[in-house]
């Protein structure tokens, strides 16, 4: 059996290198992402681990499944960017990994959150010049506030403990509630009144074509007045022309957003100098003290990338031996 794993960065490639050792089956590691141009470099070998980051055309799976490539295994929990019609036409089996640490997320989801209340970002800039006062830049408290999860998967009941854990009231919206939540009756019975009643709104839903820029003009005019925003989801999920015009007029009173919609070929790259970053919209975002940009690093601890890697390389190995994983994904 011999595997080939795309876009393998360098902190990933010893848990790559311990997992083959440990099976003793071959991985080649290749630290471009599949696409067009890296597609052929899978000849010759079984299945393929990917990472999310470029779209997954009809013509690279195509090519894939030309190889004889059936087992598509992704490092991520998201796969909106794989053609589903491929997929199907090719007889593809894809997996992906749900879970690879939900605490990563919610922890870096509730430290942006208490930075915003506690206008540490404004702080920073300040004594950066020499201003050590405190007025007029008071905080505000999180066990006073509401904070509203919006999707309860395995990430937003992590957040939902945090956030307990500091005291905030908690209501939730979800299309498939959890049952012992449901049972807490926290649910809230529309994403409208979860919009009218919090204080904060923790975002942690899944990108789907129903969800495109579900945070756009009209359902930030339902939020209260001064509502943080926190993102550590799915860029999309957020139309960023209507958060700036929200933050402009102060019905967004601060966002905290790990994900951007046009982070692609822009998030993990170093421009050299802020003035070098080609995206308009991000830096306009970046330059206010009550936006929290983060580049898509909640995941990012040793726990989740050990578990992304070898969890997709024992996925993978399963549907090359035997056709199924608990992990594969319907399309």
């Amino acid at each position: 059996m011999k595997i080939i794993a795309y876009g393998i960065r360098d902190d990933e490639k010893p848990y790559l290198d311990q997992w083959s050792k440990d099976k003793g089956i071959e991985v080649k590691a290749v630290k471009e992402l599949l696409d067009d141009s890296t597609v052929d470099q899978a000849k010759g070998y079984d299945g393929a681990v990917v990472y999310q980051q470029k779209p997954y055309t009809a013509a690279v799976l195509d090519k894939l499944a030309s190889f004889g490539i059936k087992s598509l295994s992704l490092r991520n929990v998201g796969v909106d960017n794989v053609d589903a019609d491929a997929v199907k036409r090719n007889g593809i089996k894809v997996t992906n990994v749900p879970a690879y640490s939900p605490s990563a997320i919610a922890e870096l989801a509730a430290t942006q959150l208490m930075r915003l209340l506690r206008r540490t970002n404004t702080f920073d800039r300040k004594m950066a010049h020499g201003d050590l006062r405190w007025a007029p830049d008071v905080a505000g408290e999180l066990d006073k506030l509401t904070v509203g999860v919006i999707a309860t998967g395995r990430i937003g009941r992590k957040a939902i403990e945090i956030y307990r854990g500091f005291g905030a009231k908690i209501i939730a919206y979800d299309i498939y509630p959890n049952p012992e939540l449901k049972k807490q009756g926290i649910y809230v019975d529309s994403l409208d009144e979860l919009y009218a009643k919090a204080d904060v709104i923790s975002l942690h839903s899944p990108a789907t074509k129903e969800n495109e820029h579900m945070f756009n003009d009209e359902a930030f005019s339902k939020m209260k007045d001064g509502v943080i925003i926190i993102n550590p989801a799915r860029g999309i999920l957020v139309d960023t022309d209507a958060l700036i015009r929200a933050l402009d007029s102060g019905k967004v009173g601060g966002a905290a957003l790990d994900v951007y919609e046009d982070e692609v070929g822009i998030f993990n790259k170093d421009f050299g100098s802020f003035d070098a970053i080609p995206d308009e919209r991000l830096k306009n975002l970046m330059k206010r003290e009550n936006v929290l940009i983060t580049p898509h690093i909640a995941f990012y601890t040793s726990t989740a990338v050990k578990n992304m890697v070898q969890y997709a390389l024992n996925s993978n190995v399963n549907l090359i031996e035997k056709g199924s994983d608990d992990s594969e994904v319907k399309f």
